[in-house]
Order: structure tokens, then C-alpha cells, then sequence
């Protein structure tokens, strides 16, 4: 019995056609033969890589609660109450998922004020 070789085209048109169901199935076979997985190879870069997102997070006001408001509305955009608020409830995040940097920034600017801020 003669097989058929078939290339790459052919067989990307047989997947485009197949169910959601099928597609799974095909999935596990091949896994199961060839002893790979389908997994994202980025999800395994992203949980032993470094971590490249952080949050400023207001720890304590200080003496000075109206230079921690201001600075707040500096660096957030806010108005007012809404700094207001986000100062009366700390410990609160100020800035969340920014580079380190920009994390430092904003722990500097709240430290000049006379607020603690930790980078996490």
C-alpha cells in the first residue's frame, strides 16, 4: 500500500476545516506521539523572566497631608477629592503595572512631600 505524501497547504486547509472539538483532539494526539506540548513557549519566558511591571504604593501620608494630595494629583491626573481619597486610604496603589523606573519616580516625588512609598 502506497502512501500518499501531502504538503503543508493541504494539510492547513484539512485543519482550517475542522471543529473546535476536532482541532483539540488533533492537538492531544499529536502531543501524545511526539511528546511536545502546545503550550505557549512565552508563558514559561514570563514566569522565569524578570518582573517588568510595578505598582508605587502609598504606605503612609506623613505630617504634610496637603503636599501628599498635591502630589498625587501631579502624578495621577486626578482631581481633588478623588487624590483626596486615594490619600485618606492608604495604604493604596498611586501608580499600578509602570516600568521601575517610572515606580521610582513617583516614590521619590510622594517622599519629597513626606509620604512613604513602596515600590513593589
Amino acid at each position: 500500500m502506497a502512501t500518499k505524501t501531502l504538503d503543508k497547504d493541504t494539510i492547513l486547509e484539512a485543519i482550517d476545516k475542522m471543529t473546535v472539538l476536532e482541532l483539540s483532539e488533533l492537538v492531544k494526539a499529536f502531543e501524545d506521539r511526539y511528546g511536545v506540548t502546545a503550550a505557549a513557549p512565552v508563558a514559561v519566558a514570563a514566569a522565569g523572566g524578570e518582573q517588568t511591571e510595578f505598582d508605587a504604593v502609598l504606605t503612609e501620608v506623613g505630617a504634610n497631608k496637603i503636599l501628599v494630595i498635591k502630589a498625587v494629583r501631579e502624578l495621577t491626573g486626578l482631581g481633588l477629592k478623588e487624590a483626596k481619597d486615594l490619600v485618606d486610604a492608604a495604604p493604596k496603589p498611586v501608580k499600578e503595572g509602570v516600568t521601575k523606573e517610572e515606580a521610582e519616580a513617583v516614590k521619590e516625588k510622594l517622599a519629597e512631600a513626606g509620604a512613604t512609598v513602596e515600590v513593589k
